[in-house]
């Protein structure tokens, strides 16, 4: 019987703080919030005390609990940093670990926290060139580096979790982060068993926050060239921003009344009854941190069609779950060609398939427990030298495969970052930062002498070692229903 490492092996320590610049109920909440909103509902079910630091939004109370999980907050999108770090200095000893979520500026809290305590930093994105588009030349200044190079000297080699292979590789490459960088994606909503019917017209939804890097603009001028070429064809836009009001402007001036509807925010049943009628989902955006909407409309068997960018380019398997277009002034061709091959109901039961067998690889548990495996190693770090023992130095990973010598205890046997999968007497791990010549070494100290060994792909480190798990399932339980 398949056995994965579940979060209560995983603790993030009894007491945990959370730095975030927003709760899930802040009236401009978004999927970073989500992310670590689910992973905290889950340490709160396996018994640890989550307590958040986060700003207070229009009429929103300064403290409450949701979920189980304690909720303080203070201060707007800029004097939420000093009220939190007066907040961390007069709190000292009361948690055990802390993660500072980094939303484009991080809370410094290793200058506050004291040294014992073990920290760390979620990344969704770097927002270096972001900077550049929202403020003046001066401010983007400071927030290059304040993201940049004050982060990387307060935060030194302490373990940073990215949520995608995307965002790690742009952490080191623009920010030149030295340290450990893992890798902890996001869930998903549920994979229902039963999807369909999809609407009789084509159609597309598009589940996106209103803002200005999400470019719902440009897909709105390759969608007014797709309406001349695809008859009925009908655009859902999910979501809300400051941007909606110049976005339903673009529309009417585009001609786009009776094909594009703006539903605003809408409550999750609502966002799942559209995407369960679709053909497609849409995005433009100039770079995320992960596809977080890309994997929810995957789970009710939707593809998606996007520009190949940071994250969206991790969360869309090309030509299987989707289309990842090189040029975006070939978006509008592309959404026209595949709006006509899903109008085979073969087709799109396949990528039906596909989609759904990739979305079961996302779970919030399974988030949890590596972030809590992150926060362990942290821990793991500040208690010793780093010099001691074989820690992780680099990028590359190992995905193994052996058979469990008897008497073997492999939980006890790996560190807190690798992730198994056990399936009877047959082990599969992901040696998290090993290459195969430091991963043989370790087996062989467990007595394991025969063992298949090939490097990690950003595929396996999303879908971790019960990924392979979950796309034999679904062929074994062939595409889902169609009602």
């Amino acid at each position: 019987m398949q056995e994965s490492m579940k979060s209560l092996s995983r603790s993030p320590g009894q007491r945990v703080l959370v730095l975030n610049w927003r709760d899930i109920e802040h009236p401009q909440a978004g999927g970073a919030e989500r992310y670590m909103h689910e992973i905290s509902r889950q340490w709160v079910l396996a018994g640890v005390e989550v307590t958040w630091f986060t700003g207070r939004g229009e009429a929103q109370r300064p403290t409450g609990n949701i979920d189980g999980i304690r909720v303080i907050r203070m201060g707007g999108p800029l004097s939420l940093y000093p009220m939190a770090a007066l907040k961390m200095l007069s709190c000292r000893g009361e948690f055990d670990a802390i993660v500072d979520c980094q939303n484009g500026i991080p809370f410094f809290s290793p200058l506050l926290a004291g040294h014992d305590i073990p920290v760390v930093q979620v990344v969704h994105h770097v927002h270096q060139e972001q900077f550049s588009t929202h403020f003046s030349a001066p401010m983007a200044a400071v927030g290059k580096f304040l993201e940049g190079t004050a982060a990387r000297w307060v935060y030194g080699e302490r373990p940073i979790a990215a949520v995608s292979p995307s965002t790690r590789r742009e952490l080191r490459r623009q920010l030149r982060y030295p340290g450990p960088i893992f890798v902890v994606p996001n869930g998903t909503v549920d994979v229902p068993e039963t999807v369909g019917p999809r609407d009789p017209d084509p159609t597309v939804t598009v589940v996106t926050r209103l803002v200005p890097h999400k470019r719902v603009d440009l897909l709105l001028v390759h969608v007014a060239a797709a309406a001349q070429e695809i008859p009925r064809l009908r655009v859902h836009i999910v979501g809300d921003g400051p941007e909606k009001a110049r976005l339903q402007q673009i529309a009417v001036d585009l001609g786009l009344h009776s094909t594009v509807k703006f539903h605003g925010y809408q409550s999750d049943t609502k966002r799942d009854q559209l995407l369960n009628g679709s053909w497609l989902t849409a995005i433009t955006s100039a770079a995320e941190g992960w596809g977080l909407s890309v994997i929810e409309s995957a789970a009710w068997g939707v593809p998606c069609l996007a520009l190949r960018v940071p994250g969206v380019r991790d969360s869309v398997i090309d030509g299987d779950t989707g289309w990842l277009i090189d040029d975006p002034k070939a978006y509008g061709e592309a959404l026209i060609d595949k709006l006509r091959l899903l109008a085979d109901e073969d087709f799109a039961r396949q990528k039906a398939e596909a989609c759904q067998s990739w979305a079961r690889c996302f779970g919030w548990e399974r988030s949890a427990s590596l972030l809590a495996g992150v926060v362990q190693e942290a821990a793991r770090r500040r208690s010793r030298s780093v010099a001691e023992g074989r820690d992780t130095r680099t990028d590359l990973s190992t995905m193994a495969r052996f058979d469990l010598p008897l008497g073997v205890d492999l939980h006890a046997q790996l560190r807190p970052t690798d992730e198994a999968v056990v399936d009877g007497s047959r082990a599969t791990v992901l040696f998290n930062g090993w290459d195969e010549f430091e991963t043989a070494q370790a087996l062989a100290a467990m007595g394991v002498i025969d063992a298949e060994l090939r490097p990690v792909e950003a595929s396996d480190l999303l879908a971790g070692p019960a990924g392979r798990h979950a796309h034999l399932r679904s062929a074994e339980r062939g595409p889902a229903e169609v009602q």
